[in-house]
């Protein structure tokens, strides 16, 4: 507790005595008693100056660590993360973090579990060296697509992992295009989620693709490529698929006229590739002149990258929430976006108690 200072005032009446009138005649104005003292602002533009402010990255994506890192000015954190023979994870803290605003990113992708694990020690340890805040950067959520009992006696793993993040110790949780924008509310701490289609409507203004109509794989992205397609001025058709399996899915067909159209596929994730293939074949059937394809999530599990090489689309743009696997790197057809510039956007606006909202656009 902050000591009081006590003000010695002639003016107060001693004991019974009345109070002496002000110099003027002027009384004393009665103090407002619910007015609270204004906090003292301690954080600064300057994050690379702020003392109390401390970026970190775990083992699944440092490089956009690095690059938020550098977007606002400051260097990752120092740590020390090993594992013993059987694969347990070890992890400390090389800084001190007491009163701390700390920013931890970690995307769960590939190998999920492990990832997972690592940030939830990570939380733990920055919980118990008292960080003031901690606030999990999390660009790509694992475990997003299982939010829902679509099937007798399943998990919703999705609930599990917010359950998990907020024991460990979470006080706020940012993240990139989450597969259902209702995985918010799974969380009972503050959650911002960001898009990455300003950072991808951005490189195709720039292409100025003609005759552009944009297309979601499936009804579920509706919502997601329609803001698209108003942002690009650009019709928006759809895909109806019928899903037989995990990671199986069968194009049905094309809703929507897209006859000596440049199409442009929209999804938030790209796994095996299935589905974006046999989109590209159902458009391409359906008459469309040429199909391009824009993603968040470049998970490229199995053969991904073989079909994608193998198919009739010309581009595959995908930004960084995770890195791209050595496969992925070598194909022509992918292109990299960053959204090290959004991240660190939002990590400043968090940090300074400021509004994201602005990040829409």
């Amino acid at each position: 507790m902050e000591a009081e200072t006590l003000v010695m005032d002639e003016n107060k009446p001693k004991g019974n005595e009345p109070a002496k009138p002000r110099e003027g005649g002027q009384k004393e104005p009665a103090p407002a008693r619910d007015a609270k003292p204004a906090p003292e602002r301690k954080r600064t533009r300057n994050l690379g100056e702020d003392k109390r402010f401390k970026l970190f990255s775990g083992t699944a994506n440092p490089e956009l660590a690095r690059k938020i890192g550098e977007h606002i000015g400051v260097k990752v954190g120092e740590t020390k993360l090993q594992r013993f023979a059987d694969g347990e994870v070890f992890f400390q803290l090389l800084e001190n973090v007491r009163g701390v605003d700390v920013f931890v990113v970690q995307p769960t992708c590939f190998p999920v579990d492990q990832h997972l694990v690592e940030l939830l020690v990570m939380i733990d340890a920055l919980k118990r060296a008292s960080a003031a805040r901690i606030t999990v950067v999390v660009p790509y959520y694992g475990y997003a697509r299982q939010d829902r009992k679509d099937r007798p006696r399943v998990a919703i793993s999705a609930k599990l992992v917010a359950d998990l993040l907020t024991t460990a110790g979470a006080n706020r949780a940012l993240f990139v295009d989450l597969h259902a924008a209702q995985i918010q509310g799974f969380f009972n701490i503050p959650v911002d989620h960001l898009y990455a289609s300003p950072v991808l409507v951005s490189y195709f203004r720039e292409l100025n693709l003609p005759n552009l109509m944009v297309v979601s794989p499936d009804p579920g992205g509706i919502e997601r490529a329609r803001f698209f397609a108003q942002k690009m001025g650009a019709p928006l058709a759809f895909v109806d698929k019928r899903r037989t399996d995990i990671n199986v899915a069968e194009v049905m067909n094309v809703v929507g006229d897209v006859r000596g159209k440049v199409c442009l596929i929209l999804d938030d994730i790209i796994d095996t590739a299935g589905t974006l293939v046999k989109t590209v074949d159902a458009l391409l059937e359906a008459g469309a002149t040429s199909v391009h394809a824009c993603a968040s999530h470049a998970v490229l599990s199995g053969p991904a990258t073989d079909r994608i090489a193998a198919s009739r689309l010309e581009q595959l743009v995908v930004t960084d929430t995770i890195p791209l696997r050595e496969a992925g790197q070598k194909l022509q057809k992918i292109k990299v976006l960053s959204i090290a510039g959004l991240l660190g956007a939002a990590i400043e606006s968090i940090h300074m108690e400021t509004s994201v909202s602005t990040l829409f656009n």
